[in-house]
């Protein structure tokens, strides 16, 4: 993997925000989520499709507080415009667990 320097990494804007609402995605190619959540402040709520579902029920995912890329430019996925990147890691199968503060934080907080 290709180093970057710090000036590189700043560019890359990771917020905290919380699921305000999540619904099934069916349509998508692969199984996913739909997800709306808030940031806060200026940026507000935004939107993402997350293939997600081997761990979460939309149901349960309303409250949560994620990690996202939130100056990624949006993304069509079907027809739902997908506007950040909800991040999270492989388990052991390569199925994703999400990425999230293990204390509530304000909304928006960014990751550094």
């Amino acid at each position: 993997m290709a180093e970057i320097d710090f000036d590189a990494f700043l560019k890359v804007d990771i917020r905290v925000g919380t699921v305000t609402r999540a619904e099934p995605y069916p349509e998508a190619r692969k199984p996913a989520i739909k997800l709306w959540v808030d940031f806060g402040g200026d940026i507000g709520e935004r939107k993402s499709s997350a293939q997600i579902t081997k761990h979460y029920e939309p149901e349960q995912l309303i409250g949560k507080q994620v990690m996202a890329v939130v100056n990624f430019p949006p993304r069509q996925i079907g027809k739902f415009m997908s506007e950040i990147l909800v991040l999270g890691l492989p388990d052991a199968d390569g199925e994703i667990v999400l990425i999230g503060p293990d204390k509530d934080v304000p909304a928006g907080g960014r990751m550094h």
